[in-house]
């Protein structure tokens, strides 16, 4: 048995090095993604695989420091989510551009007190826990299966392969769509019942969206499936009978249903289901921390020094750079209110961001914690965890603003409001990828402190790196809605998940809030939820229609969700396929990594192109005069999708057992 006190390799320079110039190019993806589509994707796989390649040409490398280097890029990687807030800001016309401080501020106090926040629940959660972590438990075996044999480095090297291949293919196909050879959509729309009613469906011609899918598997697969159903087979044609647009044609009056109806029912499922899914989680929770106090008295009383796979950084630093936080956190508060029309409520203000980035923070952190170890970090409802603190700072913020009159004072407390819900979001998010780098670093005998130092960097990375891509695709792109758009391109990003937490802000302080539509969403959510509870229950937990799922597909456009179905189902079917050879799981995870090349080509390709499209100051710099007709570039774009899916899985089929005989 190894030795659990002895030094090794494990926090070096070139680790932190490597982990850092993979958060660059991992965070750049993710803002991207996060911004187009409303997701995000599961970064320490691919992280893991890459680090493994370009580490074993040094002889003292060890697996426990390529575990270093996949926890600084996924810490960076999952800290992209505050995207899921910030373009808020410029929706609402508080900002016109994405100043670096405050956004780096934003991210930096939220992430780093995310990582100290679940230091005290490591041993509760992770070391004494049965909780699966399904994602750090397939971070640590692809570790494991790429240290230390010949079927390792052969299955290293092949996955080094698979996710360039899936990249570079993945960034050919958006450049021919971006020169409008490929349909960057295929859609179509129809009216009935004599023109008074309409509906349709679009699709993304994306591999990004597919590889998410494939990501995402089966389950969540279903429940969007379920969700475009809803929306577009019952929802949009009962809605447009209703609100007849008789001069309007099929797509705008369907599309226009769809986004002023139909996404705040969505908003309305998505908010039930997770207020559902926090309530189930309250118990195991509040278990899980009398655990932590418990083991802390047996420390205490035991003595001795701990094993190295046991040292934390000391609950007492822990205590004290949390503390030390909210100075900075205070005055990046304050400043974001200065020379503003709310400025003489700054003390109120920033007493009660504090507080709540001190409670809604621990909470969000022990919830999300919590849940990553149970369902996955890709599969967590932080989402609700935005709604419920958008909504909660919301009223606090609308209570110290009361009685205040003036230009713009609404706006500056939704502003406000907003920046509060980004610093705690940072934790939460934080807090949901940290338990889960903990779990692969327990499996492959990492020490504890180490990995949490090796967190704070890759938080302190992404913090440097998101405004400047931020910064970046607003100039290229801008964001939909946004009243002081100045972006070049004629194409705005949609920003789904911000479009949803600014327009919550906005109607609970200006008062203006469709609760009928979001209650009757409510209603829905808790439809499904009840469907999803009588379907694992007779099912015995192997069948499941997660209400979040079904929400998130009402509430997203059907042209981000349509892909990310197919490549759910895609993905299934190659893994049934590949399931009965003898290299199985060698060629199931080649296919990940496949997955997770389609996300990151496509998503940088696209920011290189919002650099090209600032640069040349032109909308479509790469569109050609000769491009085919529409309907010409839809049949190409699909036939050219089928070809490099099909492909790519049948090579994964295919290197999994030469890497198994090698």
């Amino acid at each position: 048995m190894a030795d659990l006190s002895a030094p090794r390799t494990e926090l070096t320079l070139r680790g932190i090095l490597l982990g850092v110039a993979i958060t660059l190019v991992f965070t750049a993806a993710q803002v991207y993604l996060g911004l187009k589509v409303g997701l995000t994707f599961a970064t320490s796989i691919p992280a893991a695989v890459i680090s493994m390649a370009l580490l074993r040409a040094f002889k003292t490398s060890t697996i426990q420091e390529n575990n270093i280097v996949q926890t600084i890029a996924s810490a960076a990687g999952t800290l992209s989510s505050v995207i899921f807030v910030l373009p808020g800001l410029l929706m609402i016309g508080w900002w016109s551009n994405v100043p670096f401080l405050p956004t780096f501020g934003a991210c930096a106090v939220g992430g780093i007190l995310g990582v100290m926040y679940t230091i005290p629940l490591r041993r509760a959660l992770v070391t004494n826990s049965n909780l699966p972590y399904p994602e750090g438990v397939a971070a640590a075996e692809v570790l494991k299966v790429g240290t230390g044999s010949r079927e390792g480095a052969a299955e290293g090297k092949a996955g080094l392969a698979a996710v360039s291949m899936g990249a570079i293919a993945s960034a050919l196909f958006g450049a021919l769509a971006a020169a409008k050879l490929f349909a960057a959509e295929v859609a179509g729309y129809f009216k009935f019942k004599a023109g008074a009613g309409a509906s349709g469906l679009g699709a993304s011609s994306s591999l990004a969206l597919m590889g998410a899918g494939h990501l995402m598997g089966i389950t969540v697969g279903v429940a969007m499936f379920a969700g475009l159903f809803i929306a577009w087979a019952i929802l949009v044609p009962i809605l447009t009978l209703a609100t007849p647009m008789p001069d309007a044609d099929a797509a705008t009056h369907a599309l226009t249903v769809w986004k002023t109806q139909v996404r705040f029912l969505g908003a309305g499922v998505i908010g039930a289901a997770a207020i559902w899914t926090l309530a189930k989680l309250v118990a195991p929770i509040i278990a899980g921390l009398k655990s932590a106090l418990e083991a802390a008295k047996a420390r205490k009383s035991g003595g001795g020094e701990l094993p190295r796979v046991e040292q934390d950084i000391p609950i007492g630093i822990v205590g004290i750079v949390s503390l030390i936080l909210m100075a900075p956190a205070g005055w990046f508060l304050a400043h974001f209110l200065a020379g503003g029309p709310i400025v003489s409520l700054t003390a109120p203000l920033v007493a009660i961001g504090i507080g709540y980035l001190i409670v809604a923070g621990l909470l969000a952190a022990a919830v999300c914690g919590y849940m990553a170890g149970l369902i996955g970090s890709s599969n967590s409802p932080v989402s609700g965890i935005a709604i419920l603190t958008v909504l909660g700072a919301s009223l606090m913020v609308g209570v110290v603003g009361r009685g205040v009159v003036g230009p713009d004072v609404t706006k500056a407390l939704v502003a406000f409001a907003l920046y509060a819900t980004t610093c705690v979001l940072a934790v939460a998010v934080v807090a949901n990828d940290n338990l889960q780098d903990l779990k692969t670093g327990q499996l492959v005998d990492a020490t504890p402190w180490k990995q949490q130092v090796g967190l704070v960097i890759g938080v302190i990375s992404g913090a440097v790196v998101i405004p400047f891509v931020l910064e970046l695709l607003n100039r290229s792109n801008g964001f939909a809605g946004a009243p002081n758009l100045q972006a070049i391109s004629d194409q705005p990003l949609a920003a789904p998940q911000a479009t949803l937490i600014s327009t919550l802000a906005k109607g609970v302080l200006g008062g203006d809030l469709n609760w009928t539509l979001l209650g009757v969403g409510a209603l829905i959510g808790l439809a499904l939820v009840a469907v999803d509870t009588i379907l694992r229950k007779t099912s015995n937990d192997r069948y499941s229609l997660p209400p979040l799922g079904v929400g998130l597909a009402i509430y997203l456009p059907s042209s981000v969700t349509a892909p990310v179905v197919v490549g759910a189902v895609a993905g299934w079917l190659f893994e049934k396929i590949v399931a009965k050879d003898r290299a199985a799981e060698p060629a199931k995870r080649l296919g990940v990594l496949i997955a997770s090349g389609f996300i990151v080509g496509e998503s940088l390709f696209n920011v290189a192109l919002a650099l090209l499209i600032v640069t040349t100051n032109k909308g479509e710099p790469l569109a050609l005069p000769f491009a085919p007709p529409e309907h010409v570039g839809m049949i190409l774009s699909l036939i050219a999708a089928a070809i490099v899916v099909v492909g790519l899985y049948r090579w994964a089929r295919k290197a999994g057992a030469k890497a198994l005989e090698a």
